[in-house]
């Protein structure tokens, strides 16, 4: 079978470089980058994301790895909505896991995600803060990264599945993950996340910096838009 496949067109890291640029205080610099790169979960168009942070100074002469040693604490009173876990230290970088506990402990508890997260390995009847320690655990004891990480972060369980071996499904093409079998709904997802991203970085861009916080629940970026893939993402992840 033949699919059609669209081809994800991703925003240039020097474009979010010169967005932070515009925001001169430390602390509001790291929220920005933050809220950008948790967009698609702020919006509940994923329970998790995967944000690195790497040890350099960027030409706008802020380095986030040290920006979130520094001030993270500050973060909690920011972003609320979110909370950080950090998965993996090192000299270089360092990674975190931004997840909505409700969404994430919701996605975890489907059924389907609790079978392949046990075929992994993982108990079927662990908490949500179990099955993270656990993903901690793996990451620090392996060179490697878990591939079922894919599953906390919301990507869909046929793609992770078939990445992990445990579903034999032909591999169709690459998004922002690899996508397996039939692609129509991963790549939708795809461009979901991607509008996510787009629509905070043009509230961002800005550098109104009442836009960062968060607590307002007339924030614009949880307000409906006229844009029809924006509302979808926005009933989805409420629904």
């Amino acid at each position: 079978m033949a699919y059609h496949t669209t081809p994800i067109k991703h925003q240039p890291f020097t474009e979010r470089i010169n967005l932070l640029a515009s925001y001169r205080n430390p602390v509001d610099c790291l929220t920005a980058h933050l809220m950008l790169e948790c967009s698609e979960v702020l919006a509940g168009a994923k329970p998790a994301n995967l944000i690195s942070l790497v040890n350099r100074t960027h030409p706008c002469g802020r380095n986030l790895y040290q920006l979130w040693q520094e001030h993270h604490p500050q973060i909690a009173t920011r972003i609320p909505q979110l909370e950080f876990q950090l998965l993996q230290t090192k000299e270089r970088a360092l990674l975190l896991l931004c997840y909505n506990r409700q969404h994430l402990s919701q996605h975890l508890a489907h059924a389907g995600i609790r079978a392949l997260l046990s075929k992994a390995g993982y108990a079927s009847d662990t908490s949500t803060d179990q099955l993270l320690q656990l993903l901690v655990d793996r990451i620090e004891a392996s060179s490697g990264f878990p591939h079922e990480i894919g599953l906390f972060i919301g990507y869909p369980a046929k793609d992770v599945a078939a990445f992990m071996g445990l579903v034999n499904l032909p591999f169709t093409c690459q998004g922002p993950w690899k996508i397996f079998g039939n692609p129509t709904r991963s790549l939708d997802l795809a461009h979901q996340f991607r509008s996510c991203k787009m629509r905070m970085n043009a509230l961002l861009a800005s550098g109104d910096q009442s836009l960062l916080q968060l607590r307002n629940p007339k924030h614009p970026f949880f307000q409906p838009e006229n844009d029809n893939d924006s509302q979808s993402f926005i009933q989805r992840g409420s629904a």
